[in-house]
């Protein structure tokens, strides 16, 4: 029985070290099929960030089985005003479901003005369209 509660001790302690992790991170995102109703997983994210004319790419995750990036943003690294843009990899996601669709990958501009919020980036998916807006 110590084992069983050591085991579970431990479990309990991950979970709370990862959602504080995320937490602190101040942008996430989250993608639903909306044909289905469930979550996206296994899509590929990309953040990248405006210099001039030129993006430079920030980070890349893949969405988990809730559809979720809990922590997009770059650990450890502060958030800085500009603009942004998030790449949303849907060609591929399709392609394993051997489904057509019309947009391979979904790119969402924002501006970060304030960098002590936290940014969520929720995208509701289908084939032929695509919705977003700023979530919490």
């Amino acid at each position: 029985m110590t084992c069983l509660k050591k085991i579970t001790a431990a479990l309990t302690f991950a979970s709370l070290s990862s959602t504080a992790l995320a937490a602190a991170n101040p942008l996430s995102v989250h993608i639903l099929d909306l044909q289905s109703g469930q979550p996206t997983a296994g899509v590929t994210v990309t953040l990248e960030h405006k210099k001039g004319d030129d993006w430079k790419q920030l980070s890349s995750a893949v969405t988990n089985a809730q559809g979720r990036i809990a922590a997009m943003y770059p650990a450890n690294t502060p958030l800085q005003a500009g603009d942004y843009r998030i790449v949303f990899k849907t060609g591929e996601h399709y392609a394993r479901l051997k489904q057509e669709t019309f947009f391979p990958e979904i790119p969402v501009q924002f501006h970060v003005e304030k960098t002590d919020q936290h940014y969520h980036i929720p995208l509701l998916l289908s084939p032929f369209g695509f919705s977003t807006y700023r979530g919490n």
